[in-house]
């Protein structure tokens, strides 16, 4: 628990940090550049491993909270089974006695005491005493269907959570596998290196301005990006001959200059940061004082859970180091950056998606 005094000092910390992350990385230059040139193959794949083992690490992490929140949803589900399967015996039997009753034909002997009354009070007394039955009878029949219900619901969802649950500790199985390769590696050229020392204090300083600068600045400008792409729809309409049809089919054509314009206009971060479209592929490059970032990737079609253009994200890299795809994939779960047609037009749905020569075309058709 951190004091509320020590919680004053946490924003204006962050904001030093901040100020004077763009003197950290020449520091680190500074530190190694008797002995290491920083510049080297050698020395980035170094940092870029040791980066790697920082990300895969906090997916290891993410990964555990998600196994124990399996683990308990499980013990839960037990639970729930086993209260609703001993509830359910007694609703069994008591269904089993009255089916068997029915196919027996003990219910057409009520009917027929009913047609035998010698009176019309007496007609109305065996009819009240029929609903009565049949009305019981049909509450048990409803009651057992709905906890049977229930029942195969609560092993349904237990028998996917457990599928999940392998699924995830088979992942951190091979994350943890990954970390401890990639150790090896990063341990093997530490000790291979002309300057051992040097070496580990460039990946400790660099791994600080990372988790302190890197990550806030990479998550700034997907922020700023995720954004931009939920203001795209109302651009696009208001743009002249960006959106087309002939009366049967629909299509968006925007330029990569028309998109860069868009985001400048969202945000002055992409002021320096420019989108490219070609042969089938998407990259965003831009730079920020010392911090570098590039993004490559290319959009699909999705119609799950709804249609839209989805981006996926096939390499990032900052300040000429790439990052595993773990955080690739954090980034996209935490950033909705696809487009969605129906926040265009209600009515349509993409079918089909490219980029060529500057570029991006995506088709639509009705989606009736």
């Amino acid at each position: 628990m951190i004091a509320p005094k020590q919680r004053l000092y946490i924003p204006i910390i962050l904001c030093l940090i901040l100020i004077t992350g763009s003197v950290l990385y020449p520091k680190f230059v500074f530190a190694v550049s008797d002995t290491t040139d920083i510049h080297s193959e050698e020395a980035r794949k170094l940092l870029e491993n040791s980066l790697s083992i920082v990300e895969i690490d906090h997916e290891i992490e993410r990964i555990g909270i998600i196994q124990k929140e399996l683990e308990q949803m499980q013990i839960s589900l037990q639970s729930k089974i086993t209260e609703i399967e001993e509830h359910i015996g007694t609703r069994r039997e008591q269904a089993g006695i009255i089916l068997r009753a029915y196919y027996m034909g003990e219910r057409e002997s009520l009917l027929s005491l009913l047609l035998s009354a010698k009176s019309l009070p007496e007609f109305f007394r065996i009819l009240d005493f029929y609903d009565l039955i049949i009305q019981n009878d049909q509450n048990v029949l409803k009651a057992y269907d709905q906890e049977h219900k229930q029942l195969v619901s609560a092993q349904n969802e237990a028998a996917r959570n457990a599928s999940q649950l392998v699924e995830v500790k088979d992942s951190l199985i091979q994350q943890r596998a990954r970390v401890i390769a990639l150790k090896d590696q990063v341990d093997g050229a530490i000790a291979s290196s002309s300057n051992p020392e040097a070496m580990t204090q460039l990946i400790e300083e660099f791994t600080l301005y990372w988790e302190n600068v890197g990550m806030y600045e990479l998550k700034r400008h997907f922020r700023a990006l995720a954004n931009a792409m939920n203001n795209l729809p109302t651009f696009i309409q208001n743009s002249k001959n960006m959106l087309k049809t002939n009366g049967k089919e629909y299509s968006i054509t925007i330029h990569e200059d028309d998109l860069n314009e868009f985001l400048r206009s969202q945000n002055e971060i992409f002021n320096s940061f420019a989108f490219h479209f070609d042969n089938g592929q998407i990259s965003a490059e831009g730079k920020s004082g010392n911090l570098t970032l590039l993004i490559e990737g290319k959009y699909t079609i999705t119609n799950e859970p709804e249609n839209a253009i989805l981006f996926q994200m096939e390499k990032l890299v900052f300040n000429r180091l790439e990052l595993p795809d773990t955080t690739r994939q954090a980034l996209q779960n935490e950033f909705d950056m696809n487009f969605y047609p129906k926040q265009l037009v209600s009515f349509l749905k993409a079918t089909e998606v490219s980029t060529e020569d500057n570029i991006l075309f995506v088709k639509l058709e009705l989606d009736m």
